[in-house]
């Protein structure tokens, strides 16, 4: 589900490189000729109700395009919805971040779990990076008090079509922690600890900045999605994206091992090892309350590279 969106080729990839079959795909929009590249053979529907019918046609049948799972790339909002329309169709959900915006509606998700044999697994695919993994080995290791001190920057540049996507609304995809810093809050929290106490110092449409203190770290964050955010020695290249963490003042280096987490979180869950609501549920809860909190007046702002000018809205 969601097709046409920007996530669904990492998980077209992912089905056929775990050897599974793509019997059909949903999305309101037809610009989904990447399904060639995939699976040419996939049913597609942009009407909900006619894909609906057909899954039920075939669950019925129980022919050997029987589904097992649905995989949710469709807009944050709706991700609950179509989590509960998985597990009424007898198929275990695979839903992309993040898998709701607010925590009742995971906990809701939670309560399904009595009624329901089939499983709801999200893609937190950082918690699968190799360096990621030996960071949470070393951190586990470390004196139990021991307060880390780290500097996050998570800069993905993005166009202006963004802005008049249901991703510039914050009601559809929960704002710029939700939609592009959900991965990284959760990462922190699995490593570092629950959350103690958070300052919002900026939040803006293309752009977020904070203090976090976890258990055993504080956290200095900056999200962008604004290009001109990027350092200068980047900007020189075709790089659109960078990502940046230090640790105690070392530099933890893993720009690459990107390109088959999706592929990995599937092995994972057809494994029976996918992460399910409550892994989820801390990350949830804290982007949740980051876009509810009054900003702090700055002290200091975190930007790593330069102080910016407040950005305005590129429509208006």
């Amino acid at each position: 589900m969601g097709a046409a969106g920007y996530i669904a080729p990492r998980h077209l990839k992912a089905i056929k490189e775990t050897k599974n079959k793509l019997v059909a795909a949903y999305d309101p929009n037809d610009s989904v000729g990447i399904i060639d590249s995939f699976f040419p053979n996939a049913h597609f529907f942009t009407e909900f109700e006619r894909f609906d019918r057909h899954l039920e046609k075939i669950r019925f049948k129980n022919d050997q395009n029987s589904i097992d799972y649905i995989s949710i790339c469709t807009p944050n909002y709706l991700h609950d919805a179509h989590i509960r329309f998985a597990l009424r169709n007898g198929a275990d959900a695979i839903c992309e971040k993040p898998l709701v915006l607010n925590p009742w509606n995971a906990e809701s998700l939670i309560e399904l779990k009595g009624r329901y044999s089939n499983k709801i697994n999200t893609i937190l695919q950082l918690r699968l990076h190799p360096t990621i993994k030996a960071l949470k080995d070393k951190i586990s290791k470390a004196p139990k008090d021991k307060i880390h001190d780290i500097d996050l920057t998570y800069i993905t540049s993005r166009g202006y079509w963004y802005y008049t996507s249901w991703k510039s609304t914050i009601e559809k995809s929960g704002g710029i922690c939700s939609n592009i810093g959900i991965h990284f809050f959760d990462m922190l929290i699995w490593i570092f600890g629950d959350v103690e106490k958070s300052t919002v110092h900026s939040m803006e449409h293309d752009r977020a900045s904070g203090v976090l203190h976890l258990k055993n770290a504080n956290i200095r964050w900056f999200l962008s999605i604004n290009a001109e955010t990027l350092p200068e020695e980047i900007k020189k290249t075709s790089q659109r994206t960078f990502r940046a963490i230090s640790i105690n003042n070392e530099e933890l280096e893993f720009s690459s091992g990107f390109t088959d987490l999706h592929t990995e979180s599937y092995n994972q869950i057809l494994q029976g090892k996918g992460f399910g609501v409550e892994e989820s549920l801390k990350s949830i809860q804290l982007a949740h309350q980051l876009r509810h909190t009054n900003i702090s007046p700055l002290t200091g702002d975190f930007h790593p590279f330069a102080k910016l000018p407040l950005s305005k809205h590129p429509f208006g």
